[in-house]
């Protein structure tokens, strides 16, 4: 009941000056709609984030050749021939971490014709089926290439929704032809859009086929050994093989054999991809992984690696700890112009003490403890410091919308955020609101009276 009544005084002492009270609060709503707009604008950029991950594969892990060095100078990472389809097969058989290991072969680059339209994407690919399940690619019609059509080295292509809009208008190009490198390809299947990922990179804009026709036909067979880097381009068996013109590959048939592989011993691709059992085995399949192509590449312990290991958690990572470091600036400047705000209240309370001194000495003339006194005006300070919190949480809520909609940046709004809003303004007004209710609490009665 107590409680009650010194609220009551309170919010009537605030009502006697409601213009001074509510400039009195503009520093705490300022400073609140700050922090709720960085903390929306942060939640929603780590969970963009997050989510161009898993369009990428929350667990992938993706193995890369190293930097090739010739003359002393490193060619960059990616230039190095150290991966072979042996290597991922071994990866398959040897890794119980590893859920599925496959090929990648890259063709970018390269011009796509179909009928009088001529267009370059983004990406072209190659690998094997399990490819679409590790990217989390799902086929929005007709159907994937088995494994049997890579054996086979099947001149089939699966297209993005973009190369869909581009090369063919829009219209379904299931069972159409497009040439790239002149050599036709049948479109055999559409993605399903993804859109862009985090970087802007649309992720639509791609095409995908065989792992092995991609080698043969776009990009030529590169051979050489794990340790020499040494190697040959070659487009045909005579090119490998010019004194013995041995067939490389078997004659094509009318009816696709099921049968192994048949590819030139050494014959390098450009990645692995390969995804983990679960997000808690991403680390066990990455060491087991490097531990097994360091054995196949016989590779001394005082050598380093000739490939590197990228996984997306660690992807992930660097790109929320960058977007984090920025929120957290930003949150310290809107922190900044909270204890501003607070600052204000203070010294208006102050004011207030003084301007209320004759009232302060009446009451406690009448009966009022120095703790009442002591109590009315940290309520006071709360209450103002409350309305300022939930006008600049709705301040905050409405400038992130605005952000979202102008600038199109990802916002998320967060119960947690508007519990924490509340929890600080109450905390603010305590803190900053202590010292005036003190001083007006240790006052004497009979100066207070006397005070003109």
């Amino acid at each position: 009941m107590r409680l009650t009544a010194i609220l009551a005084t309170a919010i009537k002492a605030l009502l006697r000056n409601p213009t001074r009270a509510m400039l009195t609060t503009l520093g705490i709503v300022i400073g609140i709609a700050a922090v709720i707009t960085m903390m929306e604008i942060g939640t929603g950029s780590s969970n963009s984030i997050r989510e161009s991950i898993e369009k990428m594969g929350a667990n992938s892990v993706m193995i890369i050749p190293g930097a090739d060095r010739r003359g002393g100078v490193s060619k960059g990472t990616g230039t190095q021939m150290s991966l072979t389809p042996e290597d991922c097969e071994a990866i398959n058989r040897e890794c119980p971490a590893v859920a599925m290991a496959v090929p990648v072969v890259n063709a970018n680059g390269l011009q796509v014709i179909y009928g009088n339209t001529n267009y370059a994407p983004n990406r072209i690919q190659g690998s094997s089926p399990d490819f679409l399940q590790i990217r989390n690619w799902v086929i929005g019609e007709g159907r994937s290439f088995t494994q049997r059509e890579v054996n086979n080295r099947a001149r089939v292509c699966l297209v993005g929704t973009t190369i869909v809009r581009e090369l063919f208008g829009g219209v379904s190009p299931i069972d159409n032809e497009i040439r790239i490198v002149n050599t036709t390809f049948k479109v055999i299947g559409v993605l399903q859009s993804k859109g862009a990922n985090m970087m802007g990179m649309d992720e639509d804009d791609v095409i995908i086929l065989p792992w092995t026709t991609a080698r043969l036909r776009l990009t030529g067979l590169k051979t050489g050994t794990a340790t020499d880097t040494t190697s040959t381009a070659a487009t045909s068996p005579s090119d490998l093989y010019p004194a013995e013109g041995v067939a490389l590959y078997p004659e094509p048939v009318e009816t696709m054999q099921d049968d192994t592989l048949l590819i030139p011993k050494f014959i390098h691709i450009d990645q692995i991809l390969l995804t983990a059992v679960s997000p808690e085995q991403v680390n066990d399949a990455v060491d087991s992984v490097t531990a097994l192509l360091r054995e196949r590449h016989r590779l001394k312990p005082d050598q380093e690696n000739d490939f590197r290991v990228r996984n997306s958690a660690e992807f992930m990572k660097m790109l929320t700890g960058t977007s984090t470091i920025m929120t957290n600036l930003l949150l310290g400047v809107a922190l900044i112009s909270l204890i501003v705000g607070g600052v204000g209240i203070m010294n208006i309370m102050l004011v207030s003490v003084t301007e209320r001194t004759r009232e302060i000495g009446l009451r406690m003339a009448v009966g009022a403890r120095s703790q009442d006194i002591l109590q009315q005006f940290l309520v006071e300070s709360m209450v103002l410091c409350l309305i300022g919190g939930i006008l600049g949480i709705l301040l905050g809520h409405g400038a992130a919308l605005l952000v979202n909609i102008y600038l199109g940046w990802p916002v998320e709004s967060s119960p947690g955020a508007v519990i924490a809003a509340v929890v600080v303004s109450a905390f603010v007004g305590i803190v900053f609101g202590f010292y005036p209710a003190w001083k007006a609490s240790r006052l004497d009665p009979i100066e207070a009276l006397r005070y003109e």
